[in-house]
């Protein structure tokens, strides 16, 4: 059984495109289904597709690399806030990931999204994760 599901999903997507897989499979949750749509729309995966077909489900996640140098996109992947030592930030605090070239996932009370966002939305939250 698996305490930090969010370190989990986090850890397959590091482990799987430092390895060069093209596709990684992780068991789903609504939480989970929103940090892959943020991912995808920051341009760090190529796509990504959501089975029913089991009680829980799972998410496909295709992986994205540099056409010339072959390197994946997703440089750096960090679990911010852990079971242990929940971060909060409100929303003049909330931080900006390598000088706004990078993300941070935010859980909020209007939802998940990256920092960005919930700066123009003027709410706070858990800091989830970084990416660049």
């Amino acid at each position: 059984m698996v305490t930090d599901t969010i370190a989990d999903y986090l850890t397959r997507v590091r482990n799987a495109s430092r390895a060069g897989h093209r596709v990684v499979e992780i068991p789903a949750s609504n939480l989970k289904k929103e940090m892959t749509k943020i991912l995808f729309d920051q341009g760090y995966i190529l796509s990504y597709k959501f089975d029913a077909d089991k009680v829980q489900g799972s998410i496909k996640i295709a992986l994205k690399y540099d056409k010339i140098t072959k390197e994946p996109v997703i440089r750096k992947i960090q679990r911010i806030s852990k079971p242990g030592l929940r971060k909060y930030a409100p929303s003049e605090e909330l931080p900006r990931v390598l000088n706004g070239l990078g993300i941070a996932i935010v859980s909020t009370s209007h939802g998940v999204m990256t920092s960005k966002q919930a700066k123009a939305e003027n709410v706070g939250g858990e800091v989830l994760c970084y990416v660049y």
